[in-house]
């Protein structure tokens, strides 16, 4: 029988994951590169500057900068098309495709945990709970 995920074990085995990157040796992602290098690796292609810029609705300096950790770290590299010199394409790297599967293995392990010791339910936002109530 599969276990129900929800909502609060889905931002758990989040929370767990992106701390277990930021613990691991090796590269430590903003979110807007991590969201760049994710959908460069989980969606068909190619992959362009000005596709991923409208893909995630950011500006096409932002996915520059996005692209230029990547290339630092060598998790993405870019290369003129051949087909339309003024398009730069976005490619996968064999260190990238390594980082993604660490990832995965990060987040099956993440997600074992989180069945095994389910969250307990999220507590109010402080707001709601310092609220006046209505009496009567």
């Amino acid at each position: 029988m599969a276990t129900q995920t929800n909502p609060d074990m889905l931002v758990g085995i989040l929370r767990d994951t992106v701390v277990a990157l930021v613990r691991r040796d090796g590269p430590d992602l903003s979110a807007r590169q991590l969201g760049v290098f994710l959908t460069v690796y989980l969606t068909d292609g190619p992959h362009t500057v000005r596709g991923l810029a409208a893909e995630l609705n950011v500006s096409k300096p932002a996915i520059t900068r996005a692209l230029d950790r990547l290339g630092e770290l060598d998790l993405a590299r870019r290369k003129v098309d051949p087909m339309d010199r003024r398009s730069v394409l976005v490619q996968r790297t064999l260190k990238g495709a390594a980082f993604l599967r660490d990832m995965r293995t990060i987040m099956a392990q993440a997600e074992q945990q989180a069945h095994e010791n389910p969250p307990a339910p999220a507590a109010e936002p402080m707001e709601a709970a310092n609220a006046p109530r209505r009496v009567g």
